[in-house]
């Protein structure tokens, strides 16, 4: 092994440029796989465990008290099907204004009358303070960013009594934002009762839904007063997660491809151009096993170094990525067990340098099985290219002598051709795929963003205090419109509400003016009238609400009933929109939050901005900008593509320095009837062009597939639909510069060999032979 290790290393040190090669692509089809698998592991694997620990519930049913009362809800329990059940617990909900609280509470919330919180469904993690056991003390839902110093703050509930926070806790299935004592929950009038269950079957939605009719259906009608399960949290919460992956996954996947293919193609041309070295190795004693062993241990050097570093840049990237798609309510805790998994880890360092190695065996078995007789006389016998009788067809369409010389040399190597050809393709499929991504996602990032320009906030901070405008709503939304530059102005508020028959709490917006502001529309049309809304995709779905069906909402115990008429494209699961008169009636002393103004053209924000802090000092403005997930995702993939590319370019760099050594002897001899440096440039750029056009052929329609199947299923990760003017891209102008970028990169990655080939002289090449 030591003479196969020293040959081995002398190998890779003269081959610089494919053990560069080998390094490269594997570094960068690693790393993206790492971050790829990293984040489809993340998407389950946090939630799962930290479930598991919690024996969290697979379905958290609200009751009505005042249709059935706890008794019959805890025989109702006892059903078959039914794992375990902790409860009930009664349920309150307190309004709580915004801004009246220092813990982040505002709006409608829900406390809990709850003796421990230990139990057989949905434990609670008390990390902070101890349980709330008698009157006057609360139990706070909250992650890490609270310390033990916030313990023994008064917290008062509107119309109620004040509490004392003796505890912090955290439950991931979110089932109240705070817990008191059983005798406490009294003061604050519950209206529901609230059982968890865990079921013997909970593998899908539609299966627990049947099990908990079978638990209720014996209760009287309207007893159920919502319900959320385990798989519609699980969505949620690792969203964000799915739609990274499929992008990210489809790099590794064409990354893979890459690197099987240029490994491939290194090892068949060290072998093809090392017959000598092969016959002098077997002349030497080498066995045939050793051999083999000396290409193998060639190509798996750089290639465990390329998969190490890729591994590590992998983990380094994805945290950037794990802190983009984990947001919410569970995104503390689940970021403290997030990370790559180990798993993901050796299957890098294990399964990359495996693929290299079975990608190399092929041509490497064909060194060990030729005789060293062979071997040598192959080395050093001159080569008739078999691309002659094609060259001569060519030189009958009158090309350039050059040019039809180099439309044949393709077809002298024809498996290395190839392989050169299938890397290009992949290439151009890359930097096809990735620039319909990108247009796709600016599309989608930049949705309304002609709709205005600036967004007034009302209310402002100055030294750590809070600063009203001094004028009122109608004062605004006349003041804003009056300033210089602007148009049009958009009044927005945001109010809680509870989706009535649900747990499920919504953020109402109403809107006054007519835009439509940042939202796009997917189906169905616009509100015309009071009572009509439209919601985002992820309500919809996830709450099983369709077009034209009504929903009743409930705020400060006033229920209104609404149509909803249209779909937009907001990714937020709560988000229900209303024109202003809808709003009112659910709200009646509902006040903008934010104006939303369109500047006239060639109006400059700033001025503006500064115009508007001159007139109210209560007024916080920003200005419009770009999406920063979309920024993400376009930027790692442009840097992807890049990379991806340059390795396409060193794969045919690689192809023309092995043509240009085996064609030594012809080069010498054309040169010497005359060809002059720029024409054996022409000719060994067209050799390679000739590869990029039928790259570009292949390549721009598979890239237009990936596409297509990629961008669907990141759009259903986040549970959108994408409008058709988003996925339909493919205009004339991108697919003509498509259409350059397989030849691009061969000519690229031919030049500078090319132009090395131009300069070698005659008397050069005669002395080598």
């Amino acid at each position: 092994m030591r003479a196969v290790w020293k040959a081995a290393r002398a190998a890779v040190r003269r081959r610089r440029l494919q053990t560069l090669v080998i390094w490269l692509v594997t570094l960068v089809s690693t790393g993206a796989l790492v971050v790829a698998l990293g984040l489809v592991d993340a998407a389950s694997a946090p939630f799962d465990r930290i479930f598991g620990a919690q024996h969290g519930p697979h379905v958290v049913a609200a009751f009505a008290r005042d249709r059935v009362p706890d008794a019959q809800l805890t025989r109702a329990a006892r059903a078959p099907g039914v794992e375990a059940v902790a409860g009930p617990f009664a349920q309150a909900a307190v309004n709580v204004p915004r801004g009246a609280s220092d813990y982040g509470l505002g709006g409608e919330i829900t406390v809990v009358g709850r003796a421990g919180p230990g139990g057989a469904v949905g434990r609670v993690d008390l990390w902070a303070g101890r349980w709330a056991t008698r009157p006057g003390e609360m139990v706070l839902n909250r992650q890490s960013e609270w310390t033990a110093d916030d313990l023994g703050r008064k917290f008062h509930v509107p119309s109620g009594p004040t509490l004392t926070i003796v505890g912090f806790a955290f439950d991931l299935s979110h089932t109240a934002d705070a817990w008191v004592a059983p005798e406490q929950i009294g003061a604050l009038h519950p209206t529901g009762s609230q059982l968890l269950f865990r079921f013997h079957d909970a593998a899908t939605e539609s299966g627990l839904r049947t099990q908990l009719a079978e638990v209720t259906g014996k209760l009287p009608r309207g007893a159920l007063a919502g319900s959320r399960t385990h798989p519609a949290l699980k969505h949620r919460i690792g969203s964000n997660a799915r739609a990274y992956a499929p992008y990210l996954m489809a790099f590794g996947v064409l990354g893979i491809l890459v690197a099987v293919l240029i490994v491939a193609n290194v090892v068949s041309g060290a072998v093809v151009s090392g017959f000598r070295h092969i016959g002098i190795l077997k002349a030497l004693g080498f066995t045939p096993g050793q051999v083999l062993g000396v290409y193998l241990t060639m190509i798996t050097v750089p290639a465990v170094l390329g998969c190490a570093l890729g591994t590590f840049v992998g983990n380094l990237l994805a945290h950037p990525f794990l802190d983009f798609a984990f947001t919410g309510p569970a995104s503390g805790v689940l970021h403290d067990s997030l990370g790559i998994a180990p798993w993901v880890n050796l299957l890098a360092l294990l399964g990359m340098p495996l693929v290299c190695v079975l990608a190399a065996l092929g041509p490497a078995v064909r060194a060990r099985r030729m005789p060293a007789a062979r071997a040598i006389s192959a080395g050093s016998a001159p080569r008739h290219g078999r691309a002659l009788g094609i060259q001569r067809r060519l030189a009958s369409a009158r090309l350039p002598r050059s040019v039809s010389l180099g439309a044949g040399l393709p077809f002298a190597r024809p498996a290395r051709s190839a392989l050169t050809l299938a890397a290009v393709v992949l290439g151009v499929t890359t930097v096809t795929f990735a620039a319909g991504l990108a247009a796709t996602l600016d599309s989608y990032g930049n949705v309304g963003h002609s709709t205005y320009d600036v967004t007034v906030y009302v209310g402002n901070h100055r030294h750590g205090k809070e600063v009203r405008p001094v004028h009122g709503d109608s004062e605004l939304q006349s003041l804003l419109g009056g300033l210089p530059g602007a148009t049009h102005v958009t009044a927005r508020s945001d109010d809680e509400a509870l989706l009535v028959g649900s747990t499920q709490v919504v953020m109402f917006e109403g809107r006054r003016g007519g835009r439509s502001l940042d939202s796009a529309l997917v189906r169905g049309r616009w509100m015309r009238r009071t009572g009509e809304v439209v919601a985002g995709s992820p309500f919809l779905r996830r709450n099983g609400v369709h077009l034209g069906d009504r929903i009743r909402l409930r705020k400060d115990g006033r229920e209104e009933e609404v149509t909803v008429v249209g779909e937009t494209l907001d990714t937020d699961d709560r988000l229900v929109i209303g024109a202003w008169p809808t709003a009112t009636a659910l709200m009646p002393r509902v006040q903008p939050i934010a104006y939303h103004v369109k500047l006239r053209e060639g109006a400059g924000q700033e001025a503006y901005a500064r115009a508007v802090r001159a007139a109210d000092p209560g007024l916080s403005v920003q200005l419009s900008g770009s999406n920063s997930v979309t920024g993400t995702i376009i930027g790692s993939a442009t840097g992807l593509t890049l990379m991806l590319a340059l390795v396409a370019s060193l794969g045919v760099f690689n192809t023309v320095v092995l043509n240009t050594h085996d064609r030594r002897r012809d080069l010498g001899m054309l040169k010497s009837i005359g060809m002059t440096p720029r024409q054996v440039t022409v000719m060994t750029v067209t050799s390679m062009g000739v590869l990029g056009a039928l790259g570009s052929l292949i390549g721009v329609p598979l890239g237009i597939a990936a596409h297509g199947v990629v961008v669907p299923r990141m759009a259903a990760g986040v549970d959108i639909t994408l409008p058709r003017a988003m996925t339909d891209v493919w205009h004339a102008p991108l697919l003509a510069v498509l259409a350059l970028a397989g030849v691009l990169i061969a000519v690229l990655g031919a030049l500078v060999p090319a132009r090395r080939a131009a300069r070698l002289t005659v008397a050069e090449v005669l002395h080598n032979e």
